[in-house]
């Protein structure tokens, strides 16, 4: 017996492996023969829950040997089919669709059997225009996994950056006065949300907030001022900023900020508190508004303020930026498999 590298559904994504959390087992050389996983395999799901159902990617070879899970299916390309086409094919919409008509289904799980995956339909054009399509989709997929690197690096940069300015680890240039403890209550008062029904107007033009956003519009609204956000029951450790005016439930508690303190920098300070800590129930998270007036923390005064709220709100413009970059080039990908694998559109 030998230990080898195991593929549980957890690492089959759609349209890649997620190899971060490999699992090892020790197996006879029989079950690496029986199960071993080769260079060029493709390897999709057979369920668990609806958006796991049929979901695949191919196997490049990382660890050898290496066997998958009995819920993982191995597809093995024969000689007409180009693995990185079937990958394509299989993440697109008319695939999707036969997973869900083919497999069976309870209120949030679902199963696809080895029968009705051999039957799923395939377009099959030439074997030069397979692999055209497939390079074609490999260059936005390469693409998309760039910006979700660089995403994730600005995300950490920022949270570096938050949590060094906003602790008073690292002073601004200009800045020097000692900071002051103070209580949330000295700088804001915590305001109750109210319920929604008597005004909810789908024509509105104010936001409807509660603890997971938006839930509707309104044409009256509760505060107007910037205003920090958090959860008073279920999720209470998701602040959010308001700068334009709104209308909160009675889930979400929002906050009176006194001038001439910073509402973007408390904002901040929101975003690095551990709000589970000071959770007042043993069943759904709550939050009072007199615990949270009485959480101390350390202030610097109103122009530092503004100064590290001007940096983190550039840093999360940026953010922002590339997360909408990100999107569109998504919808293209999206778009291209509409028309390549549907053979609307034919590459020369």
């Amino acid at each position: 017996p030998v230990f080898v590298h195991y593929l549980r559904v957890a690492n089959v994504q759609d349209g890649y492996l997620d190899l971060s959390d490999m699992s090892q087992l020790l197996v006879s050389q029989s079950d690496i023969k029986r199960h071993e996983v080769l260079p060029g395999d493709m390897l999709m799901n057979e369920g668990g829950d609806l958006d796991k159902l049929g979901r695949g990617a191919l196997w490049r070879g990382k660890f050898s040997p290496c066997i998958h899970q009995n819920h993982v299916f191995v597809v093995r390309s024969g000689s007409q089919l180009i693995p990185e086409f079937l990958q394509a094919w299989t993440g697109s919409a008319g695939a999707k669709n036969y997973f869900m008509l083919a497999g069976r289904q309870t209120t949030n799980l679902a199963s696809i059997n080895k029968t009705a995956l051999g039957q799923l339909p395939i377009p099959l054009p030439a074997l030069e225009e397979q692999q055209a399509i497939a390079a074609a989709l490999s260059d936005t997929d390469a693409l998309i996994d760039a910006l979700e690197q660089l995403l994730v690096k600005k995300r950490q940069v920022k949270q570096g950056a938050m949590h060094e300015l906003v602790t008073g680890s690292r002073r601004l240039d200009g800045f020097n006065a000692p900071w002051k403890q103070s209580k949330l209550g000295q700088l804001l008062k915590i305001a109750h949300g109210k319920n929604q029904r008597a005004v909810e107007n789908s024509e509105g033009v104010y936001p409807i907030l509660a603890t997971g956003g938006q839930i509707g519009k309104t044409n009256s609204f509760l505060y107007n001022q910037p205003s920090v956000l958090i959860g008073r029951k279920g999720t209470i450790d998701n602040p959010k900023y308001m700068d334009t005016p709104f209308w909160t439930v009675d889930t979400l508690f929002y906050s009176i900020i006194q001038k001439p303190n910073s509402a973007k920098y408390i904002y901040y300070v929101f975003c690095l508190i551990d709000w589970l800590q000071h959770n007042e129930a043993s069943g759904v998270p709550s939050l009072s508004a007199k615990k949270i007036e009485q959480i101390e923390i350390s202030l610097p005064d109103p122009s530092e303020q503004t100064a590290i709220a001007a940096i983190l709100s550039d840093m999360d413009t940026d953010i922002t930026e590339l997360e909408t970059r990100l999107g569109k080039v998504r919808q293209v990908k999206q778009g291209m498999m509409r028309e390549l694998l549907t053979g609307r559109t034919r590459l020369v």
